[in-house]
This record gives C-alpha cells, sequence and structure tokens, in this order.
C-alpha cells in the first residue's frame, strides 16, 4: 500500500551504482534534516540508459525540482540528465579505488555549452543537498528559515571549537 499522506519529493538523488550510495546519503541527511522530501534511485547511464532518459523527462513532471547526481568513473550521469530536462542538475563525482575521483570530477563539470551542471567537490553530497535546499529555498520562506537556521548552528560549533582551542593555548 502506499502512503498518500508522504509528501511529493522536490529533490530526486540518483546514482549510477548503489554503491555510490554511501557518499550521496550525505545528500539525504542534509535534506533530511532541512525538512525537504527527497527521493533516492539508481540510475545508470550506462546500464540502464532507457531508465535514465525516461527519468530525466519525467522528474519535473512529478513535481521534482532539483536533481542530485552522483557517479563515479566515467560520471556521464549528471550530464545526461542534464540534458534531458530543464531542472538545475548538481553533480556530485564519487570517488572510486583509481584516480581518487578526479576523472569523475573532470567528467562532470567539463560540459559543453548549453548543459549546466552544477559540480560539487569529489565526494561533496552535502553540500549538493545543501544546495539544493538554497534553490529550493529561494521560493520558500520556510525552508529558508530552516537554512537560516542550519547556518546559525554551523557558526556555534565553530564558535564552540574556537573556545575549546583557545582554552588548551593556555
Amino acid at each position: 500500500m502506499t502512503d498518500t499522506t508522504a509528501p511529493a519529493p522536490l529533490v530526486s538523488i540518483v546514482m549510477g551504482s548503489d554503491s555510490d550510495w554511501p557518499t550521496m546519503r550525505a545528500a539525504a541527511d542534509i535534506l533530511t534534516e532541512l525538512g525537504i522530501a527527497f527521493e533516492a534511485d539508481v540510475v545508470s547511464a550506462h546500464r540502464t540508459p532507457d531508465k535514465m532518459v525516461r527519468y530525466a523527462r519525467a522528474a519535473a513532471g512529478r513535481g521534482v525540482r532539483v536533481v542530485i547526481a552522483g557517479a563515479g568513473g566515467a560520471a556521464h550521469l549528471p550530464g545526461m540528465v542534464a540534458s534531458l530536462t530543464t531542472l538545475p542538475v548538481i553533480g556530485v563525482p564519487v570517488q572510486l579505488a583509481r584516480l581518487d575521483g578526479l576523472d569523475s570530477l573532470l567528467s562532470i563539470v567539463q560540459m559543453p555549452a548549453g548543459i549546466p551542471v552544477a559540480t560539487m567537490a569529489i565526494n561533496g553530497a552535502a553540500n549538493a543537498g545543501l544546495l539544493a535546499a538554497r534553490i529550493i529555498g529561494s521560493g520558500d520562506p520556510a525552508v529558508s528559515a530552516r537554512l537560516a537556521e542550519y547556518a546559525e548552528g554551523l557558526e556555534q560549533v565553530v564558535e564552540q571549537k574556537a573556545a575549546a582551542l583557545r582554552a588548551q593555548l593556555q
């Protein structure tokens, strides 16, 4: 039975393989903390190209407002999704055993003109979640307020760490 009370996802997190989930989970964690509904799925540009095309073309019609696409290696998923939708796409290069994720970073960041992909740092899924929240928050005052609270919390953590460091130096 489907839960009809759950809000429709505003953010879609996709990845080329389930082995990317330990990295991509950081985006999900941020979105959960900020109260933003999301979905997550495996959509491989190379192994399931038809699924990827169907997914990208239907996402906006389902109410998705931002796509976070994580991929390692050749990392075609973010760019291919961006070529099939007008939604903002945030690419997360996933570090693999070879090349330390540099191959993924370069594959995602070097999109041709007309196919924009906002590219995060290697394994930067948490920032991808925050950028997606900021995009949503630009038109949703409640999300914007939660982002402001989140930022205040970061400031408090830094001040606590600074105070602890100063105390060690005395």
